[in-house]
């Protein structure tokens, strides 16, 4: 499958810019989108998966409007949104059976699918419990496992990586990776780690536009020569954050340590050690400057 984004613009009501003028192609493998709350990810993804229409631009999916022919990614969508919702008295087994009823899927093939996701989820002992007793993690495991029930060719997560615990997203990452192969997975995250992570690709998106996009090694280029890190008290600590844009701070004998990224113009502070630049400065830069 090969998605073509065009021009993609949407507007709510009062005039607020969800989506301004957003254009990119996205083929099989992972894709991260990166940026804060409100950057339009969200937006773009209920887009894609055929839930919210565009003020204007389109999507074409293998050459196909999917405004004008949803189901056209519906039947070979998977979908986690943001705000999943589950019903508590359900175990986890009849929640899969409720969405694969929903799906139009049935049958023992289902049946053994929906039992391999719950081992693959690591969800197979709590099987018949009620999803009311499950943590956060495992309620959002579920949602994981419900998007991949008709083994999507296009698969959207949203946020996908909150509420999991530290070995709960190794396992995650490591299941997206097998997935990958010829399908194409989009997946939204403000935490700029789990995005380098996973993604094979990345775009960074702020306020409803697309600043860059690349490898995180290409991204990082973005910020090579510009972060810097010294010791500060605290009176120089405040002038930094003016003049800088600061990234770290940590104590250090009665001091701080800062990390700190040049914004445009700026030249860096005597005593301060020039850093191999992170994908987290390049996310910083970017989203302070502009598009690249």
């Amino acid at each position: 499958m090969q998605l073509e984004i065009q021009h993609l613009t949407k507007r709510y009501r009062g005039g607020k810019l969800g989506l301004g003028d957003f254009t990119t192609d996205i083929g099989p493998g992972i894709l991260g989108l990166l940026g804060p709350n409100g950057a339009g990810k969200s937006t773009l993804m209920r887009i894609l998966a055929t839930i919210t229409r565009p003020s204007s631009g389109r999507v074409l999916a293998d050459g196909v409007d999917i405004a004008g022919e949803p189901d056209a990614v519906r039947r070979v969508l998977g979908y986690l949104p943001q705000d999943f919702g589950v019903y508590p008295n359900l175990s986890a087994v009849e929640f899969l059976q409720y969405i694969a009823a929903l799906k139009g899927l049935g049958g023992n093939g289902t049946r053994q699918r929906i039992e391999a996701l719950l081992d693959e989820m690591n969800l197979a002992t709590v099987r018949t419990h009620p999803i009311s007793s499950f943590s956060g993690g495992m309620k959002q495991r579920i949602g994981i496992a419900q998007a991949l029930l008709n083994d999507p060719r296009l698969l959207i997560l949203d946020e996908p990586t909150v509420g999991l615990d530290p070995q709960e997203r190794v396992r995650f990452r490591n299941l997206l990776a097998h997935l990958a192969g010829d399908r194409i997975v989009i997946l939204s995250s403000h935490i700029v780690s789990d995005i380098e992570a996973i993604a094979d690709d990345i775009v960074i998106m702020h306020e409803g536009r697309l600043l860059a996009r690349g490898t995180a090694a290409t991204l990082r280029q973005a910020a090579q020569g510009r972060a810097f890190e010294r010791t500060a008290d605290t009176a120089r600590l405040d002038d930094l954050k003016r003049r800088h844009i600061v990234s770290r701070v940590s104590r250090h004998n009665g001091g701080w340590e800062v990390r700190y990224l040049l914004r445009d113009g700026a030249t860096p502070e005597p005593g301060s050690v020039g850093v191999d630049a992170t994908l987290e400065d390049a996310y910083l830069v970017l989203t302070t400057s502009g598009p690249a």
